[in-house]
């Protein structure tokens, strides 16, 4: 059923390449399907998105599904999904990593599935936040909640780029609320978010979150830097 509904919403040709698409192919064609560099990072509890939040924050799991480079594929993607309207990649990726997290017994304690927010005046101008449907197919895959009623952007302001990291980190932490805390105490959170960079927005949501008690944090993204 899942597998006819998301059919309904693919394009008839591929999002790369845009060659036209066989009839057993979503959103990308094989050839380009194959190229894209997968991480499998969920496969290595020491993996590079795990390492880049040692010393700042304490992660359980860390994975992303893509390695992402500049002019790439998974450039094109992640650009088609945030600024053109294609939600169906979130979809797609969400299926696609949700189908590889269910079978790592590491991930399958997951309870709830938070997306990094929007503030609400971004989400009135994009209409979406394009990780929503990435974390509901992967949060369906899990069996968990998807909640994006806990942490909450309450600011649009946006950091300097030349402001060191440590400044950014507080800057991004104090634009962040919680709230329906109460309602998630003791259970295993896992953030998602489409790609990782420095890390800086991911860390401020994570310290945000462990301020509720008895907490364990999880990250999965759509794609890290290289």
């Amino acid at each position: 059923m899942f597998h006819d509904f998301v059919n309904l919403l693919y394009p008839t040709v591929c999002h790369i390449c845009e060659t036209e698409l066989l009839k057993n192919e979503q959103i990308l064609c094989t050839s380009c399907l194959h190229d894209l560099p997968v991480t499998r990072y969920h496969l290595d509890n020491e993996n590079p998105v795990k390492k880049v939040f040692y010393g700042r924050v304490k992660i359980e799991k860390a994975t992303a599904l893509l390695h992402f480079r500049k002019k790439s594929g998974v450039q094109h993607l992640i650009h088609d999904l945030k600024y053109r309207g294609h939600r169906e990649i979130g979809t797609y990726l969400g299926k696609w990593l949700g189908e590889e997290l269910v079978e790592s017994k590491e991930y399958r304690d997951i309870d709830i599935v938070i997306p990094v927010p929007l503030h609400k005046s971004r989400l009135r101008e994009r209409g979406y936040n394009q990780v929503e449907d990435f974390g509901k197919v992967i949060a369906t895959y899990l069996n968990a909640d998807y909640r994006d009623d806990i942490l909450l952007k309450i600011s649009s302001s946006k950091t300097q780029t030349l402001k060191d990291r440590f400044s950014r980190w507080g800057k991004l932490e104090e634009n962040l609320s919680i709230q329906n805390f109460n309602e998630i105490e003791n259970k295993h959170i896992l953030i998602v978010d489409d790609l990782v960079t420095t890390g800086s927005t991911l860390e401020a949501c994570a310290h945000k979150l462990l301020e509720i008690p008895g907490i364990k944090l999880s990250i999965a993204t759509m794609a890290i830097t290289d």
